[in-house]
């Protein structure tokens, strides 16, 4: 197979079909792990350079050149989304390119998915105040559980990072949801979601939203939560839903020559299954089976076992 670890864009990527935000064309503005945080369940894997300090990282006109390519033949999305494999919000130019695509594609809709540490600075809740979806995480509110699941930068406080989400409240007019990621025996206490609710009720989110390990995360020790335990938190936690996986109704059309080059852009930033892949070309499961048997052949790629199927990402 003539294939490479070279894809046809560097920081676009998708569309992806997804349960929360239907066709969303990626956007990943960061070097690989970079990040303030270090999350245990981190789909991406462990962060290599974990810092707060914002920077220009990539090229902004080389992101744009890309979206141009991209959006120039008029793509049917309903989101362009800001996430990948670090922070975006460490990305000093983000501002930049959100502004550009509300003035020159005004007809697709902006997200941002972030874990919104850096909220408690006023210049990075400014840069995205253009966006019409942020979705940021919290996944604890007590700083042990919060230690020991995210792992943060050491100059991080949980005080700073909570009133940095409720300053961002006061100041954003659009949808602004928080999801929160459970991993049994860190923040799944009834006393940590008592710290969770008091923190919610500050922050007002238009949703709340529960997660769980779905696809490899960074620790092996870290194990989904049951439906019947997540209906439970959610429930308590109140008025919460479930991110769901499953099949979605939205599928992208793919180009038969770039199958390869997109398949192995998609997973070099997160383990997919070949329905995820299937979802995400917009072909059936066979076909990109068929790709994926031939990358395991030539050692492109690695596999893992999980409750929801066999995970494919490269190899290291």
């Amino acid at each position: 197979m003539k294939t490479s670890n070279r894809s046809i864009y560097k920081h676009i990527f998708g569309p992806v079909s997804s349960r929360r935000l239907g066709l969303s064309l990626g956007v990943d503005v960061m070097r690989h792990k970079t990040c303030s945080l270090d999350c245990v369940y981190c789909e991406c894997g462990k962060t290599t350079d974990l810092t707060i300090h914002t920077d220009q990282y990539v090229s902004p006109e080389a992101v744009k050149e890309e979206l141009d390519r991209f959006l120039s033949g008029k793509p049917d999305l309903d989101f362009i989304t800001f996430s990948g494999s670090g922070e975006p919000t460490l990305y000093s130019d983000i501002g930049d390119i959100i502004h550009f695509l509300k003035t020159r594609y005004p007809q697709y809709k902006v997200a941002v998915l972030t874990n919104g540490t850096l909220f408690y600075q006023p210049r990075v809740r400014r840069r995205i105040l253009e966006a019409d979806l942020v979705i940021a995480s919290l996944d604890a509110a007590s700083e042990q559980a919060f230690r020991l699941l995210n792992r943060p930068h050491p100059d991080l406080e949980l005080s700073a990072i909570i009133g940095g989400l409720v300053q961002f409240r006061a100041e954003f007019v659009n949808q602004y949801w928080i999801e929160i990621f459970i991993v049994p025996g860190i923040n799944d206490s009834e006393t940590e979601f008592d710290h969770i609710k008091a923190a919610l009720r500050r922050i007002h989110p238009d949703r709340i939203q529960l997660n769980s390990l779905d696809r490899p995360g960074t620790e092996k020790w870290v194990e989904p939560v049951g439906a019947e335990t997540l209906a439970a938190i959610a429930d308590y936690l109140g008025g919460t839903e479930i991110i769901g996986s499953g099949p979605v109704d939205r599928r992208p059309t793919a180009c038969v020559q770039d199958i390869c080059s997109r398949i192995l852009t998609t997973i070099s930033r997160r383990p997919c299954t070949a329905e995820d892949m299937g979802n995400v070309l917009g072909i059936s499961v066979p076909e990109v089976q068929r790709h994926l048997d031939d990358m395991i052949h030539n050692r492109m790629i690695s596999t893992e076992q999980m409750p929801r199927g066999v995970f494919y990402a490269l190899k290291e």
